[in-house]
């Protein structure tokens, strides 16, 4: 029975990250039933749920876009939730330089609308359920800027967002965190690393790199490819969202790093070893990496110190950069048909996107 059962709302769940959280707990939390609010846009992808009976009475899926505020407060009145994890957003840097507007509109009224919705909920439940009740926030450590050699993220680095998608994303931080310090909603929020592995749409730099080396295609690296990033398994991402949504404090962020950096040029250099001995071709991939114009505005490295909550949740990464970008590389062989589905109905041809000044 749906009503003794442990009861979540997941926005964004058809997307690549929301998908890896949701079936993690369909696979771990038996007792939990999944909500998947989604407005199913051109990455969002539920080929992994469709044939599956053991899911059909623990895993809802609603189509709904989180800027009809209407609906979206009656819906989460009507689910009556123990916990909301929202991950929707529109999160490409490059698509937010060609059409920030979207970002605006999703990112931030998206936001405010189901912080609205949360709070209008929230505040008719009894004190008992209030206190258990959780909203936790997604984000990303591009709020923060751009770090120089040294240096990490942490929860106290000042936001300093440089693209139109941080800048959204940050604004949407500071209403999640300004909803819990003025109404009191139990908000929590989480910044994340750059999160790369299986079903992560084409057009972001490790899957577009694999797909390249794998159709003998150009691969194209921004600028002279020493931006650097700290990578994260998405696996080990998801494991730190359910002990902040288990175990977090209140009113806090969490940093979460994958101890992963790299410059996207060793990112690529790394694919196109892992491709000649798994694929090989009559010539190196690493033939195929070209400079490319760089992106405007492109920050210069990111790094997050993860001590808050491997000192507080004792959560650590277990996947190695290593072993991630092997685990992802044999998933993109193994799995053409989605590759194609995806492609195809997106429209997305692997081109260059995000390129206006």
């Amino acid at each position: 029975m749906i009503k003794n059962k442990y009861k979540i709302i997941v926005t964004g769940g058809a997307g690549f990250i929301g998908g890896t959280l949701i079936r993690k707990i369909l696979q771990e939390k038996k007792d939990w039933v999944v909500y998947n609010l989604d407005q199913m846009g051109y990455a969002s992808d539920l080929s992994w749920i469709k044939n599956s009976e053991d899911y059909k009475f623990r895993h809802f899926f609603l189509k709904i876009d989180l800027r009809n505020k209407e609906i979206l407060e009656n819906l989460v009145k009507e689910i009556n939730p123990n916990l909301i994890i929202h991950l929707a957003a529109e999160s490409h840097v490059d698509r937010s330089i060609d059409n920030p507007l979207k970002f605006i509109e999703s990112n931030i009224i998206g936001t405010f609308n189901l912080l609205e919705a949360s709070r209008a909920y929230w505040k008719k439940l009894s004190d008992n359920k209030k206190q258990l009740f959780r909203f936790i926030h997604i984000s990303t450590d591009e709020v923060f800027g751009s770090l120089g050699l040294d240096g990490k993220f942490d929860e106290n680095t000042k936001y300093s967002p440089r693209s139109p998608y941080s800048a959204s994303k940050a604004s949407s931080d500071h209403l999640a965190q300004s909803w819990y310090h003025t109404y009191g909603l139990p908000t929590i929020i989480s910044n994340c690393s750059n999160n790369f592995g299986p079903y992560q749409f084409p057009e972001k730099l490790i899957p577009l790199s694999i797909l390249k080396g794998i159709k003998g295609e150009k691969i194209p690296l921004y600028g002279n490819g020493l931006n650097v990033r700290d990578w994260l398994y998405v696996e080990d991402h998801v494991e730190a969202l359910l002990l902040i949504a288990e175990k977090g404090e209140v009113g806090k962020s969490y940093c979460i790093g994958g101890f992963g950096e790299r410059t996207n040029k060793e990112v690529q250099l790394q694919i196109c070893k892992i491709l000649d001995a798994v694929a090989p071709k009559e010539f190196p991939h690493e033939s195929l990496i070209k400079n490319v114009t760089d992106r405007p505005g492109h920050d210069i490295r990111y790094a997050i110190n993860s001590n808050l909550i491997k000192e507080k949740l004792g959560w650590t990464p277990k996947v190695t950069f290593e072993d991630g970008l092997k685990k992802t590389i044999y998933w993109y062989l193994n799995h053409s048909k989605w590759i194609h589905s995806m492609m195809q109905k997106s429209g997305y041809a692997g081109n260059r996107i995000g390129n206006k000044k």
